[in-house]
């Protein structure tokens, strides 16, 4: 058994990343062979969380379509002429009623997100009775609203929220491939601000755009490289929607995927590592692979705001093959932020 976990990497690897690694270390661990990856990363996962355990949440629109910003991928921009049907703010109790859903189902983390450029003041008292009435459910919570000032990021830190997500979606080099109306940095600012007002991050990217191994290396390097590493990590894969600029994109395989998670674990090693967008596509297979590679958390329900996703019944039935079980909420009102980036 000792020989089958003896394995050569290169002198420069080890299973113990630095916390702030360069993008030549990041790109040695990309090389590795599939299966020493897939390895080093479940080991990591190991020595900072319960083996089998993972992390689900839900996420719900709260406003659908007619989005100002251009984003390449996406079926809510108001640039693109896509099949999506705009909405406006969902009601609070029927968000309510799906967050009771979600929970019955297992998620514990209840994530809503809205298609604005950021939110205005006017939306802002909305947005603080969702977090609580959510909060009181025992769910831990999750906003993605678009850009936030500081005094926004306070006041979402006084309602109770546990987390914001705002993605950097791929490298800086790549970024203006796919976006024009926000830059790289203003995404930047968001996490800074959200930070500093003590909330959780979730932060990653979306794989797939038709960008190459350094682009996935360079969003790797930027999110490992933040003053603290995000709490939770997403790596989507393209889901390819028809009227947006990148509906004919070539797809890419599986096995970048998967290095892209693996490789975010060794070195993200206390981050949870998130499955999003491009699951509902994979095998049972796949996805086992993919909890190999130190994913411990996914989205479960059958959409992301818009998108299709595998439905809970799906994913119950694969914790049961794979025996995995779901994390219990962990809902706080406020925490001090430990280094994530101290790696033990």
């Amino acid at each position: 058994m000792a020989d089958l976990l003896s394995i050569q990497t290169p002198a420069k690897t080890t299973t113990c990343a630095p916390s702030r690694p360069t993008r030549e270390q990041i790109q040695t661990w990309f090389d590795l062979p599939l299966m020493d990856l897939l390895l080093q990363a479940q080991t990591k996962l190991r020595e900072h969380f319960p083996p089998n355990s993972v992390q689900v949440s839900t996420l719900l629109s709260i406003k659908t379509g007619n989005c100002p910003e251009d984003c390449g991928y996406c079926s809510q921009s108001g640039h693109h002429s896509t099949e999506l049907q705009a909405e406006k703010k969902i009601e609070v109790a029927k968000a309510i009623e799906e967050a009771k859903k979600a929970k019955a189902s297992g998620s514990s983390r209840f994530c809503m997100g809205a298609a604005w450029k950021h939110p205005h003041d006017r939306d802002m008292p909305y947005v603080v009775e969702l977090i609580k009435e959510v909060k009181a459910l025992g769910l831990e919570t999750c906003m993605t609203l678009g850009m936030l000032n500081q005094s926004q990021a306070e006041r979402l830190r006084d309602a109770g929220l546990d987390y914001y997500n705002h993605n950097l979606d791929t490298s800086r080099e790549y970024y203006s491939n796919i976006i024009s109306t926000r830059t790289f940095d203003d995404r930047l600012n968001t996490l800074d601000h959200v930070r500093n007002a003590g909330l959780k991050v979730c932060s990653g990217g979306i794989v797939g755009l038709g960008e190459g191994k350094q682009d996935r290396i360079g969003l790797l390097h930027e999110l490992a490289t933040l003053p603290l590493h995000p709490e939770s990590v997403p790596i989507n894969m393209l889901v390819p929607i028809e009227g947006t600029p990148l509906e004919e994109v070539e797809k890419l395989e599986v096995t970048e995927w998967l290095r892209t998670i693996a490789v975010a674990r060794i070195i993200m090693p206390k981050s949870y590592i998130r499955l999003s967008a491009g699951r509902e596509s994979l095998s049972d297979a796949d996805q086992a692979l993919a909890f190999m590679a130190g994913a411990n958390s996914l989205f479960s329900g059958e959409k992301l705001l818009t998108t299709p996703n595998t439905a809970q019944g799906k994913d119950q039935q694969l914790f049961q093959k794979l025996g995995l079980h779901a994390e219990k909420a962990k809902p706080q009102l406020t925490e001090l932020t430990v280094d994530a980036m101290a790696v033990a």
